[in-house]
């Protein structure tokens, strides 16, 4: 990871963690702040927050759980949010209309805010390529943004990440030392 050459204040440089239940969210958040998985993650029942600190750097990462229920609380906390991080399950296509409806409602909201799709378990057999994945999310109609689309996957077990993780975590980084 790079270092800031610049401290972050904590007031808005949250990263927002969104996407419908069993997309992978925790998973992927474990991985981006260990830099591997070495057990399989329990679904988030509600709110998980992670902090980041290396060197002058400081990231606060909060993932709102999925659940039908809990998706009404991800529009509060938009305002604090410098990116938003929509995570997908890539091998479940029937979903994709689901997590479209929300994500746009989402991003309504803050027509600015920087957004990174994670189109994950790109690994899994039937996984729909990113391409698709884009046309299936309408991603063309998102109005001016940063847009950030990286096919991703993790494994419990493997020594290292998997380049789209790795190239989100770069990015985001980037990013957050950027301050947008």
């Amino acid at each position: 990871m790079r270092s800031c050459s610049k401290p972050v204040e904590t007031a808005g440089t949250q990263v927002l963690v969104l996407g419908l239940n069993g997309a992978g969210k925790t998973s992927l958040l474990h991985c981006l702040a260990t830099g591997c998985l070495e057990q399989d993650m329990q679904p988030t029942q509600g709110f998980n927050a992670v902090s980041i600190n290396r060197e002058d750097m400081h990231i606060e990462f909060l993932e709102i759980g999925g659940k039908e229920e809990l998706r009404p609380y991800w529009q509060r906390y938009m305002s604090r949010a410098l990116l938003m991080v929509f995570v997908v399950d890539s091998a479940d296509p029937q979903l994709f209309p689901i997590a479209k409806k929300h994500l746009h409602e989402l991003l309504t909201s803050d027509p600015r805010l920087p957004l990174m799709v994670l189109a994950n378990k790109q690994d899994l057999p039937g996984a729909c390529s990113i391409t698709d994945l884009h046309d299936a999310l309408s991603l063309s109609e998102v109005g001016d943004r940063r847009l950030f689309l990286i096919g991703t996957h993790v494994k419990r077990g493997e020594a290292e990440l998997s380049s789209g993780v790795q190239d989100a975590r770069d990015l985001i980084t980037q990013m957050v030392c950027e301050g947008r």
